[in-house]
């Protein structure tokens, strides 16, 4: 064959292999695109003065001094449907929805003018009681077959004056006979098993702020130990759904490919974990202004070379490289391709195993380092 032959057939070759590259590349970011950008819309909702902006702020880890915090005071603040993007998550927004009842939104035209049919979840939020208003709208939305909870909100305040007007205040009877009131309320409206959870927007480790979490667990602040472990069992809950995919990759008997794939979609899941856990660098900057202790303090308690850091997927390759057993289990996959008839069998396996392990060992990282953060805040603002 002519040597001129065989270079445009090496070159041919290249091409082909870096073809394949990025169609396989292109495929896994469409699978991660479709995981990261499902949009969520959440409305809060409820009568003028019930801490609905406030919330707003809390839910996103927001100051309310923030420039990009929903405007709070004691009087009606907000005028019009207004969306807020969640910091890290900007297919989540919290929409802040002007006060049902007023003269701008009656209770009769209010469904309509703030366009309910749009959102996918409702909080329903009253400083008091749950009045007909509220029960209206829960009705409505349950018209739609959606999703919604009730928060009475400001129990910080009520806690504060029952203990002012109590001789034997115990707090725990107090916040069960104000649960018991609500839920009854709502029942007497004609509601069946009504939802409802007592926060406080100013200290979102009290009460029950904590386990509003099921509809966007992963959106919120890092609130509690609690918290970060309910978040690290959801990303653990798709780890296997990853690793399969990237086995599914692996079966394509072109060398290169694999790895330049899983590269991509290690990238990919182990951004979505940093953001998650709140470790990326706005989130731990918003953290310190917050809590007082300084960014470079909140940076010491951290492990991981993932965070405070623009994340690559070359930094997380040259994490993985690090772990002997990882690197070794990546060259046997592609050194296994060259094995007749079980080659191909073997790369599946062994691609499975190395994007399993790396994910949960990336993650217990994160989590720990979560954990340390957090920590680390709690003293401070504990102390």
């Amino acid at each position: 064959m002519p040597h001129g032959d065989s270079k445009r057939e090496i070159e041919e070759g290249n091409r082909k292999v870096e073809n394949d590259q990025d169609l396989a590349r292109a495929k896994i970011q469409e699978y991660l695109d479709k995981e990261q950008n499902v949009p969520l819309n959440i409305a809060v909702t409820g009568e003028t003065g019930s801490g609905k902006s406030t919330f707003v702020n809390a839910i996103r880890g927001i100051d309310n001094k923030d420039e990009k915090a929903a405007r709070t005071g004691c009087v009606e603040t907000t005028m019009e449907v207004t969306p807020y993007l969640h910091p890290n998550y900007p297919n989540v927004t919290f929409w802040d929805l002007p006060g049902i009842g007023t003269n701008n939104y009656p209770a009769a035209t209010y469904l309509k003018k703030v366009g309910f049919e749009k959102f996918d979840f409702f909080i329903i939020i009253s400083a008091d009681r749950f009045k007909e208003n509220d029960v209206k709208l829960a009705k409505e939305i349950q018209k739609m077959k959606k999703k919604f909870y009730f928060v009475r909100s400001k129990i910080d305040d009520n806690i504060r004056n029952e203990k002012r007007s109590q001789r034997e205040f115990n707090e725990e009877r107090t916040l069960t006979q104000i649960r018991n009131n609500c839920i009854q309320g709502l029942q007497d409206q004609g509601l069946q098993s009504p939802q409802v959870f007592l926060v406080s927007s100013f200290d979102l480790k009290l009460y029950d702020f904590p386990l509003l979490k099921d509809a966007f667990l992963l959106a919120m602040p890092n609130i509690s130990v609690d918290m970060i472990k309910e978040k690290k069992k959801a990303f653990q809950a798709k780890v296997k759904y990853w690793a399969m995919l990237s086995a599914a990759v692996a079966g394509v008997p072109v060398p290169g490919v694999s790895v330049a794939v899983d590269t991509t979609l290690l990238f990919g899941v182990v951004t979505t974990y940093v953001l998650g856990f709140g470790l990326d660098i706005p989130s731990l900057k918003r953290m310190a202004n917050y809590s007082g202790v300084p960014y470079e303090e909140l940076k010491k308690v951290i492990k991981s070379t993932l965070i405070a850091v623009k994340v690559t997927p070359e930094l997380v390759m040259r994490l993985l490289a690090q772990f002997s057993s990882l690197a070794l289990l990546l060259a046997a996959e592609e050194g296994s391709r060259f094995i007749p008839l079980l080659g191909i069998p073997a790369a599946v396996g062994l691609s499975f195993t190395f994007t399993y392990r790396s994910l949960n060992m990336i993650l217990d990282m994160l989590a720990d380092d979560a954990e340390k953060v957090f920590t680390r805040v709690h003293l401070k603002t504990t102390g």
